[in-house]
C-alpha cells in the first residue's frame, strides 16, 4: 500500500485515505478519480489540513510550480463537503 504525506499537516498516511490534486494549467483540481495527469499533491479530505496548506502556501511547493496557482476548486471541493 502506497505511502503519501498530506501537504496540510504534513503527517504521513495511506494513498486511499488521502484527496490526490492535480494541476490543469493554473488551476489547482480535486482529482477524486487520481488518474489525472501530472504531479499530483495529497491531503486529508479535511477542512483543517486544507487550511493549513492553504494559509502556508504549500501548492508551488508540493507542484513544483512557478507563479500563481488557484486554489479555488478545491475551496469548493471542501466547501461542498459536509464538516466531520
Amino acid at each position: 500500500m502506497p505511502v503519501r504525506t498530506c501537504v496540510g499537516c504534513r503527517s504521513r498516511a495511506a494513498q486511499s485515505d488521502l484527496l490526490r490534486l492535480a494541476v490543469e494549467g493554473d488551476m489547482i483540481t480535486p482529482d477524486t478519480a487520481g488518474r489525472m495527469p501530472g504531479r499530483g499533491a495529497y491531503l486529508h479530505p479535511d477542512p483543517t489540513c486544507w487550511e493549513t496548506a492553504d494559509r502556508r502556501k504549500a501548492w508551488n511547493r508540493a507542484f513544483r510550480a512557478t507563479g500563481r496557482l488557484d486554489a479555488s476548486r478545491v475551496a469548493a471541493h471542501f466547501a461542498a463537503a459536509p464538516r466531520v
